[in-house]
């Protein structure tokens, strides 16, 4: 396996960190410095490790001499004597590599500094946004002046909106429903649906409600419903509580609407659907709000249906949009029913948050993220970002991704009132399936494009390929390789193809996939639309063209209901 390349960030040299390939018995650490050569038996030159050559061939010539590998000095010093800094490391290990982005690749050193006045006043007003809640113009959906607090979420104390309290209340509501409840299902749609659902596959997996009970320590099956009107999807579900509680006459569902209005069609229907039939068909079932906290007079349907009805009331505070609730308690009970450790998914928010107080932006990612990818619009026509992390268990969260980016950045008008129908389209993606799907028109189509991979240092669950075929040809590159070589090997290959046709990419690079790399990833993306937002001078936080949609569904419901 190879831990991928880094730099020096005062040397600006580039480092191969480690290659351990345990069927051939190499386990020493190796570093390569400019031309040195480094010894890597076992390997001629038909048997070089495709990992290898991917992740190098970029980097200078590769030589295979006596199974010595020679990189080319002055192609390594061409390269990155141009770029300056290509990549930020924070110190949990979160890296954000640009050498596909920065540079001489698309956006060049020269335009990030002609830009700094523009990016140093929005780091400016971002800061301010921390302190105050303020956005200057920003409005509800409904009109009114409303403050911006998802900065507050990942912070635990009695000021802030995740307190002490509220934490302890989640943990300990879920662990009294997982002694009587075998199923919970969460209604959502949007927001309310996809960051819960980014948390339970990277915990979870695939294959969690195929597990018997006592192998998912005793906590319920996790569906997810009222993302869609689709009625199949719905009855389907149905069909399969009426089997298990055929089989189990005690069997329990809790119903989880997750909705700030409680008027939202898609999680509200399907909420309304299931409940009626779990009670023709005698499936003892409970139901959960998590809405707005308002009471009186600005009192939610919801939250209201809740109050008459008993039912337990989590919150999804004023100022947070559906989009950045990751980090409330909209996700946050899901997560304490999986036993997802919530507290370091906020404490690895924090880490973020803190990264990028900076005005530096050379150390400050989500703003670094947020210029290059304006730029790359703004001047060289690149206005679609391919989100492509290489793991299966986080396609969620590029279509959580999709959602944060469009809604946040797609905009008709800035706030002088300008049309300036200003956005960037965002494609979701997953490596490698879509590189059988989608990379011939990344590589081939358009030039508008900036890929976004994201990449895990370390697999908690490798897996090694047999030798069984190693006498084939076309199967022995693959044999005695781990699964994450592959990936890794994918990866590396598919940025550098980018990069010989001057196709830039960049890559977020995750030490592993847990709850505190993935809070720093996914609030810095969070962090990284408000500063873009500060940059394209638009609303990030609201979104008009939802609303217009909404009115013409409503007004048509009522159409067909008066038929």
């Amino acid at each position: 396996m190879y831990e991928k390349y880094r730099r020096d960030e005062k040397k600006y040299k580039l480092t191969v960190l480690k290659f351990t390939e345990k069927k051939e018995g190499i386990s020493s650490v190796k570093h390569l410095f400019s031309a040195a050569l480094c010894g890597f038996p076992s390997h001629g030159p038909k048997r070089e490790p495709p990992f290898l050559a991917a992740l190098l061939s970029r980097y200078g010539a590769l030589a295979y001499n006596n199974n010595k590998l020679a990189i080319c000095e002055k192609t390594l010093h061409d390269e990155r004597s141009n770029t300056g800094m290509t990549r930020i490391s924070l110190p949990t290990g979160f890296i954000y590599d640009v050498t596909d982005l920065y540079g001489d690749s698309c956006v060049t050193p020269a335009e990030v500094e002609a830009f700094a006045p523009t990016w140093c006043k929005s780091h400016r007003t971002i800061e301010k946004m921390r302190l105050t809640g303020v956005a200057d113009g920003h409005l509800s959906k409904d009109g009114i002046p409303e403050k911006v607090r998802f900065f507050r979420l990942p912070y635990i104390d009695d000021a802030g909106i995740n307190t002490p309290d509220r934490l302890t209340y989640i943990e300990s509501f879920a662990a009294a429903a997982c002694r009587r409840v075998d199923a919970v299902v969460f209604y959502g749609v949007g927001g309310s649906y996809l960051g819960g659902k980014v948390l339970f596959d990277a915990h979870c997996g695939a294959a969690w409600n195929l597990l018997p009970h006592e192998e998912r320590q005793g906590r319920p099956q996790i569906f997810f419903a009222g993302n869609n009107a689709d009625p199949r999807s719905l009855a389907d579900l149905l069909r399969l509580f009426k089997s298990k509680s055929a089989r189990n006459p005690g069997y329990t569902v809790m119903n989880v609407i997750v909705s700030k209005s409680g008027t939202t069609i898609e999680p509200m229907t399907g909420y309304m659907v299931m409940a009626e039939k779990l009670h023709a068909a005698g499936i003892t079932n409970e139901t959960v709000a998590v809405t707005a906290p308002a009471a009186g007079e600005g009192e939610t349907l919801l939250h209201r249906l809740a109050r008459e009805a008993g039912w337990p009331v989590f919150f999804i505070p004023d100022g947070i949009g559906g989009r950045f609730s990751v980090f409330s308690e909209a996700a946050l009970l899901l997560g304490a029913f999986i036993g997802f450790p919530v507290r370091d998914f906020l404490a690895g928010a924090r880490a973020m948050d803190d990264a990028c107080r900076s005005d530096d932006i050379m150390q400050n990612p989500a703003l670094m993220n947020a210029v290059l990818k304006f730029l790359a619009a703004k001047n060289h026509g690149r206005v679609t970002e391919v989100f492509m992390p290489y793991a299966e268990c986080l396609k969620a969260l590029s279509e959580w991704y999709v959602q944060l980016l469009a809604e946040s950045l797609g905009k008709r008008f800035d706030r002088d009132g300008r049309q300036v129908n200003y956005g960037r389209t965002p494609i979701p993606a997953v490596g490698t399936t879509d590189m059988h799907a989608q990379t011939q028109e990344h590589q081939d189509g358009p030039q508008d494009k900036v890929v976004q991979f994201v990449v895990l240092k370390h697999w908690p669950d490798d897996l090694a390929v047999p030798s069984t075929y190693v006498a084939e040809t076309g199967l022995a590159p693959f044999c005695g390789l781990r699964l994450s070589d592959i990936m890794a090997a994918a990866c590396a290959a598919n940025g550098t193809a980018l990069a010989e046709d001057n196709r830039p990419s960049a890559v977020f690079e995750l030490p592993e996939l847990n709850a505190f790399h993935l809070g720093e990833l996914m609030y810095m993306l969070c962090l990284s639309v408000a500063y873009e937002g500060e940059l394209a001078n638009v609303d990030a936080f609201d979104q008009p063209g939802v609303e217009i949609y909404k009115r013409h569904l409503k007004k048509t419901l009522k159409d067909l209901g008066k038929r």
